[in-house]
């Protein structure tokens, strides 16, 4: 969902051009995050990936239009790799992951921790007062 929102900061009809170079690079620097995600879940020979992938390793372009006409291209890309993810519905293909054998023994180790303070507890309260 935050690849969409991004996505419309760039692409949205109402949302304004981000006035400085500042704002080029945060946003720019989010859609190549984005990529990269949305790249996990695609296969590494995909069109739409290489090309996306393409646009994040250039360097952006100095300037006051060009670094705008590449931020919206960045963002056509991101864009166009979200669809394909949704097309493909590969985030509902992903196996469902089991729950880590450490985490079952970490409440062991809370359990543990816990019954000590208790017999402390317990201790503490039997021995008499001088």
């Amino acid at each position: 969902m935050s690849a969409t929102e991004t996505v419309t900061l760039v692409l949205g009809e109402d949302s304004p051009l981000p006035e400085t170079a500042a704002d080029v690079e945060d946003l720019a620097l989010r859609l190549r995050g984005h990529i990269s995600q949305l790249g996990a879940l695609t296969s590494l020979a995909e069109p739409t990936l290489l090309r996306a992938q393409q646009l994040c390793s250039d360097d952006p372009p100095k300037g006051y239009l060009p670094s705008r006409v590449y931020l919206v291209k960045l963002a056509e890309a991101t864009q166009e790799l979200i669809a394909k993810v949704r097309r493909d519905d590969i985030g509902a293909r992903r196996p469902v992951r089991r729950r880590a054998w450490w985490e079952l023994r970490i409440n062991v180790v809370r359990g543990a921790v816990f019954a000590v303070a208790l017999a402390c507890l317990v201790w503490a309260a039997s021995v008499p007062r001088t």
